[in-house]
């Protein structure tokens, strides 16, 4: 059975940084656009970014100047680096797959993985 498999959270201090994986167990995220996603307790789901096939990056604002996302397709793994944490932050985080809906917009069509949890310590 399909299903994302994300990975490396934790709890980390403030001013810190965190890096999580994102694979995809029985099918290949090599060819596919991904994005990276998180929910704070109590909050919906938010995109953090997104990466294209092709290694094209998008961030959210919030995350713009101190975060990467990279995929490694010798390893087919999407990976996202979190850098200079805030203090109480805490967010499980996804992965999925984008598509391209009607008008151009992304959209998530699978199922969502179990997440990974980060935290941030002050």
């Amino acid at each position: 059975q399909e299903q994302f498999v994300e990975s490396g959270g934790g709890s980390v201090q403030a001013g810190g940084s965190l890096t999580i994986s994102c694979a995809r167990a029985g099918s290949s995220l090599v060819d596919k656009a991904v994005g990276w996603y998180r929910r704070a307790p109590g909050k919906e789901r938010e995109l953090v970014g997104r990466i294209g096939s092709g290694g094209d990056t998008f961030y959210v604002q919030s995350v713009k100047d101190r975060s990467t996302i990279s995929r490694d397709n010798g390893k087919d793994t999407i990976y996202l680096q979190e850098n200079r944490l805030r203090p109480g932050v805490a967010a499980v985080y996804y992965c999925n797959i984008l598509y391209k809906g009607a008008g151009g917009a992304w959209c998530v069509r699978d199922p969502w993985g179990r997440g990974t949890q980060g935290t941030v310590s002050s």
